[in-house]
């Protein structure tokens, strides 16, 4: 039997995520309906999540949250409901915990997944999450940072990924914008209470994201500020959310690099694009693929064979289509050596025997690769004189 909407409602606005507590009596049997009675009534069987709930149990208030949120275009999705991201939160916090424990390694102390969700727009998360990667960068975005993110999400839209992002100014609204625009899905992972907006700006993004098959997230009720911690809190989301994230443009203390740490502990696939080294803007992307803790990508191909199954994307080898080799580049060492030796059409030619002392081969040889050079029109004889085409 499914546990009341209410009942999550309740844990959600007394018990702020992420919180082990609950997940732990969760994983222990205990459903909503149970936890949330036993909330209301101190229970002695709450253990640490009594304490934890001391101060906020009495905020009970899941019909007006319930209300507010469906006011502005909210609803509540659970551990229950069908289009919960569990293979995403399964693959990323289940398996952390899972490696913690192997290798007797302590998690970070948010290192959990959300008990609930708050969802604008497509509530198929399920659905939104099975293929997505994370964009997430400066807020002072420069033009090349424009640029880059512009190109990749264009790029990533084209290979089916969702592109994940925080809503912010900068990077992440460009990363939202241009996978609109190229008829994409994106997802806003919000660090505020449902029906808060922040920034403020992008109110019509965002409602435009809702409106064309993305969606607005958040892990907070209705009326809840978007205060420093949680952005640090959100962070853990977009990387868990996500099969890899991409951080374009970040300085050295720069909040984009927070996620990072989380898609480590996730075991996601971390990636950056390299910027300039004459500015402070990209220092933190640069030092972090010279510090092996990003891959480097240079195209949402390179993007796409990182986050795909290997031996289903090669990259390389499209580049050797798109990128081939001139006629000269094909050259083998030895014809190199003579085409080298020759002069440009215009200052004249040499003969056999000169081209031979130039390059150091006997007659023989240099007169058999001109032969070769000339079928394949790259050099031409006049008289005894051979130059290059």
């Amino acid at each position: 039997m499914m546990s009341s909407l209410e009942s999550w409602a309740y844990l959600n606005r007394v018990v702020e995520g992420p919180n082990r507590h609950i997940q732990a009596l969760l994983a222990a049997g205990r459903d909503a309906d149970e936890l949330a009675r036993g909330i209301r009534t101190r229970a002695s069987w709450l253990g640490d999540l009594g304490p934890a709930t001391e101060s906020r149990y009495t905020w009970d208030q899941p019909a007006e949250d319930l209300a507010a949120a469906e006011a502005a275009g909210y609803v509540l999705l659970t551990p229950e409901s069908r289009e919960w991201p569990r293979d995403a939160i399964s693959e990323s916090f289940v398996s952390a915990l899972a490696r913690a424990r192997k290798n007797d390694d302590k998690l970070p102390p948010d290192a959990h997944p959300p008990h609930a969700l708050w969802v604008r727009g497509n509530t198929n998360l399920a659905q939104l999450t099975a293929s997505a990667v994370g964009m997430v960068g400066t807020r002072a975005a420069s033009s090349y940072g424009h640029h880059a993110t512009a190109d990749l999400c264009k790029g990533l839209v084209r290979h089916q990924h969702t592109i994940v992002s925080g809503g912010a100014l900068g990077i992440d609204t460009v990363a939202h914008t241009t996978a609109l625009d190229a008829s994409g899905a994106t997802m806003v992972v919000a660090a505020c209470g449902a029906g808060q907006v922040y920034p403020r700006r992008n109110e019509p993004l965002f409602t435009r994201i809702a409106s064309e098959g993305g969606a607005v997230v958040t892990e907070y009720p209705p009326g809840v500020t978007p205060d420093r911690h949680r952005f640090l809190t959100r962070n853990r989301l977009v990387a868990a959310l996500t099969q890899g994230t991409i951080v374009v443009e970040a300085a050295f203390r720069s909040g984009a690099l927070n996620t990072l740490k989380w898609v480590e502990v996730f075991n996601r696939q971390a990636m950056a694009v390299p910027g300039p080294i004459l500015g402070p803007g990209s220092l933190g992307t640069n030092l972090a693929i010279r510090d092996g803790r990003a891959s480097m990508v240079l195209s949402a191909d390179d993007a796409h064979e990182q986050l795909s199954p290997v031996g289903t994307s090669d990259v390389d080898g499209q580049r050797e289509i798109d990128f081939a080799a001139d006629a000269v580049q094909q050259l083998s060492r030895n014809e190199l050596r003579v085409y080298d030796a020759l002069p440009l059409t215009d200052t004249g030619g040499l003969d056999a025997n000169d081209i031979a002392k130039a390059c150091g081969f006997t007659v023989g040889l240099t007169v058999h690769l001109l032969i070769d050079l000339s079928g394949k029109g790259l050099v031409v004889r006049e008289g005894q004189f051979w130059h290059r085409v």
